[in-house]
């Protein structure tokens, strides 16, 4: 498969932030994009700059069954509330779109006898107890608590897609997300780099959840997507799960500094209790995706972090939220 073909793609959650960039890395190499959303967490405004005759937009909610009359060639499945705020203010519906929208868009890919891609994430090693996390790591997770609707969520997508590989040969491949960052987040979605980036450009107080020792992985958006198209349209690697993020860690007390020597000021911390579950370290093996995709991040994290500053400052910058 290859982005010389007339080939058509069908994306989920394509209003969101790592949707919206999908559908411009594909609509960029020609290819014909069926983008998907119910616009629960995405922005149907992300997609304004590249309407064109080869997007098509269908509001839909993936847990309806749904049908494509042209032939679609690839699914990606990347519907799903995937920051802590959006899945803890959306539980059901993110267990739903994980089960039932999986289940939905497997069926959409086995009718159309397409490759399909599901987005899954760092969160299915939970707490990690052995760093870094290789795809072979079966993770450490409370199925019980809070954070357990998307981590529980996307361990059964991950299942689901590979019992449709093994009974009725579909190419299926899991791609294992990690902390990404980049222009068109939504400021309030409640993760670390957005919130630091907010508060930093108004000058209020930072909030800050535990001592902020603990540590991430932050890869820009811009490689994480080249490294999924990659690995969607490369031949070969059915049955397949790899990680994608940037190995490069660093601790919150150290991204913080950083937001601050970018955009010039000193900033005041407000530490917050630690949510339940919240993992201590975070960061990714990416030996495999070296190795089958010939994939490995670029961007640095200061630069990253430049380019979203002033994302933020001429988009999106304003009042930040309350403190919660």
């Amino acid at each position: 498969m290859t982005s010389g073909s007339p080939a058509t793609v069908l994306i989920t959650g394509a209003a969101g932030f790592l949707g919206s960039h999908l559908c411009e890395q594909f609509l960029a190499r020609e290819w014909r994009v069926v983008a998907v959303d119910n616009l629960l967490t995405g922005v149907a405004a992300n997609l304004d700059h590249l309407r064109c005759s080869r997007l098509k937009f269908m509001q839909h909610d993936v847990t309806e069954p749904f049908v494509v009359d042209d032939r679609v060639d690839l699914v990606l499945h990347f519907a799903s509330p995937a920051s802590p705020r959006d899945y803890l203010r959306h539980p059901i519906e993110t267990l739903e779109v994980d089960s039932v929208g999986t289940a939905n868009t497997l069926a959409l890919a086995n009718a159309h006898h397409a490759r399909y891609v599901l987005a899954s994430t760092s969160e299915v090693y939970g707490d990690p107890q052995v760093h870094p996390q290789p795809e072979s790591y079966w993770g450490h997770v409370n199925t019980t608590g809070p954070r357990s609707v998307y981590d529980e969520a996307k361990r059964f997508a991950e299942a689901l897609t590979m019992a449709h590989h093994r009974s009725n040969g579909l190419d299926a491949r899991i791609v294992r997300i990690f902390n990404t960052y980049g222009p068109r987040m939504r400021a309030d979605d409640g993760r670390v780099i957005p919130q630091f980036i907010t508060y930093a450009l108004s000058g209020a107080p930072l909030p800050v959840h535990g001592d902020g020792r603990q540590t991430r992985s932050f890869c820009f958006v811009d490689d994480l997507v080249d490294g999924i198209y990659r690995f969607a349209t490369y031949d070969g690697l059915a049955g397949e799960v790899v990680n994608l993020g940037n190995p490069e860690e660093v601790s919150l007390l150290e991204l913080i500094d950083t937001v601050a020597a970018l955009v010039g000021r000193t900033l005041d911390l407000v530490h917050l209790p630690l949510p339940e579950d919240d993992p201590a370290r975070r960061r990714p093996d990416i030996r495999k995706a070296g190795l089958v995709l010939g994939w490995t991040p670029h961007v640095p994290l200061r630069e990253g972090l430049r380019r979203t500053i002033e994302w933020f400052a001429t988009v999106e910058a304003g009042e930040p939220p309350v403190l919660a």
